[in-house]
């Protein structure tokens, strides 16, 4: 009897163990099931500025022009999440004010685990933010939208940043995160 109650504890452990992500210090993970959707509330307060963003327009993980990165200058909060196959993801940054604030989201490898400014290079990167001009397929509101795909057989990781312009430290905001199947 023992034995077998030692055998259910220690199979149960590495089932956990294998599924439980680790997320990086600063990462907060974020679960959803496919078809559905959940909403979390943040505050640029428990993020922290990045003073390189090089990252961001290099060649190997092209998520916004290096004219846009005013935008990304105050504090970024982080968010993690996995993509599962066959399924797409939309994710909507709210402010809780009017004011401006942007959203980016990367995916990566389902183990890999980089952070900006140490994002070597990553499958895909997407970003919203203010637009200074009018865009004629947009009508541009407070909400930041981006979505990812994942039509393989894999899962990956996905990395979602949150940020507002330069000397924007403390602002309120919610993320809704919707995973749909195809």
């Amino acid at each position: 009897m023992k034995m077998l109650l030692f055998l259910v504890c220690f199979s149960m452990t590495i089932s956990i163990n294998l599924y439980s992500q680790n997320w990086p210090e600063g990462v907060s993970p974020v679960s959803v099931n496919t078809n559905d959707s959940v909403t979390v509330n943040g505050n640029l307060s428990s993020g922290k500025i990045i003073s390189d963003m090089r990252w961001a327009w290099s060649s190997s993980n092209a998520c916004f022009t290096q004219i846009q990165s005013a935008k990304f200058r105050g504090n970024h909060v982080f968010y993690g999440t996995t993509i599962k196959p066959g399924t797409m993801m939309k994710l909507k940054l709210t402010p809780g004010t009017s004011d401006e604030m942007a959203i980016y989201g990367y995916m990566l490898g389902e183990n890999d685990m980089y952070l900006p400014p140490k994002l070597p290079q990553c499958i895909t990167c997407e970003a919203d933010y203010k637009r200074d001009r009018p865009v004629k397929w947009r009508v541009e509101n407070n909400d930041r939208l981006i979505e990812f795909s994942n039509p393989t057989e894999n899962t990956y990781t996905i990395i979602i940043g949150v940020s507002a312009p330069a000397g924007v430290t403390d602002r309120k905001f919610s993320l809704m995160v919707k995973s749909i199947s195809y």
